[in-house]
């Protein structure tokens, strides 16, 4: 009998490196090696954006802002200005905090984008995350969401897609009805994630006399939140010199009871009582703003009160990212 030759597969003609394009990591790879990509190319993706930038927002307009409305603040949008002009057919580019089924963005049906900025990102760099998911929602269909997926390494980040000068000014709102500007026509699954995001939204208020503080109520007790963009350290110690002088609190009743760090910010927190209102807090947050003025000046060595109420801040003291 003769012998059957062993039958081998035709083998796809493999891609060079730099034309592998980015896909899901369970697919497979399109360079044509049969792996899945995240064993195959996606490995070497995966390396070159897992690295945690520190400050993805650093550079841009309102840094202090996009890390309250990427951290803090349940529902608010902003107007962006892209750098090289919108797009044909692309009337307006709007930042969500949160989009209706955690959609990383939406061409809406008049060609409009919406990019939402809560959602989970894929490396270590929101921003490169961001942009990638911009650019593809700029040439999206009208009427579709754009789905997340891991950003190609050597992708723009949002400080090369954003106009530098571009103004950022946030608008806090206190429901999610931005999503649907004809609820009659949209869909039930729609219509139950607004429901759901308008049930779970904290009230929040953007102050106005200070950059970046946020004012917001639960049902005990209000609070303040304030993203600042001192350095770190040089902050905790005008915090510190502030609370031993007993000038930390923003009036009678209130705390400054610690801070988070979030994407390589400071966010000093004050307990205010449940009474005291957004419009309240204003005057006692401009005042405090002068004192941490002074107190970021001072150069003498903290004393030993001083050491003691760092101290006490920085225990109290939360990552979030």
């Amino acid at each position: 009998m003769a012998k059957k030759r062993p039958q081998t597969k035709a083998k796809r003609p493999q891609l060079d490196d730099a034309e592998v394009p980015v896909v899901g990591a369970r697919e497979p790879c399109p360079c044509g090696s049969g792996r899945r990509y995240k064993a195959c190319h996606g490995r070497n993706a995966a390396q070159a954006t897992t690295a945690l930038v520190q400050r993805p927002f650093e550079g841009l307009a309102g840094e202090c802002d996009w890390v309250a409305l990427r951290e803090l603040v349940p529902a608010a949008t902003v107007e962006l200005t892209l750098r090289d002009g919108l797009p044909e057919g692309v009337p307006s580019v709007t930042l969500a905090t949160v989009l209706p089924m955690a959609w990383p963005a939406l061409r809406r049906d008049d060609g409009s984008v919406l990019l939402g900025l809560q959602n989970d990102t894929a490396s270590g760099d929101i921003s490169r995350d961001l942009a990638d998911t911009l650019a593809r929602a700029l040439t999206a269909k009208p009427g579709t969401p754009v789905q997340g997926r891991r950003a190609p390494a050597d992708g723009p980040r949002l400080q090369d897609l954003l106009a530098p000068e571009g103004a950022f000014e946030p608008e806090v709102r206190s429901g999610f009805e931005f999503w649907v500007p004809d609820p009659d026509n949209a869909t039930p699954d729609v219509t139950a994630s607004l429901e759901r995001a308008n049930a779970a939204a904290i009230p929040t208020v953007r102050l106005q006399g200070v950059d970046a503080a946020y004012w917001c109520e639960t049902p005990d007790k209000n609070h303040l939140r304030w993203v600042m963009p001192h350095e770190e350290e040089r902050l905790l110690d005008a915090l510190a010199r502030l609370h031993a002088a007993g000038g930390s609190s923003l009036g009678e009743g209130t705390r400054l009871v610690g801070s988070f760090r979030a994407h390589g910010l400071t966010v000093p927190v004050w307990d205010l009582p449940s009474g005291v209102t957004a419009q309240d807090i204003e005057k006692p947050a401009a005042e405090f703003a002068e004192r941490l003025a002074e107190a970021l000046a001072a150069e003498a060595p903290l004393t030993h009160d001083e050491r003691r109420a760092r101290g006490g801040l920085t225990n109290r003291q939360v990552t979030l990212s």
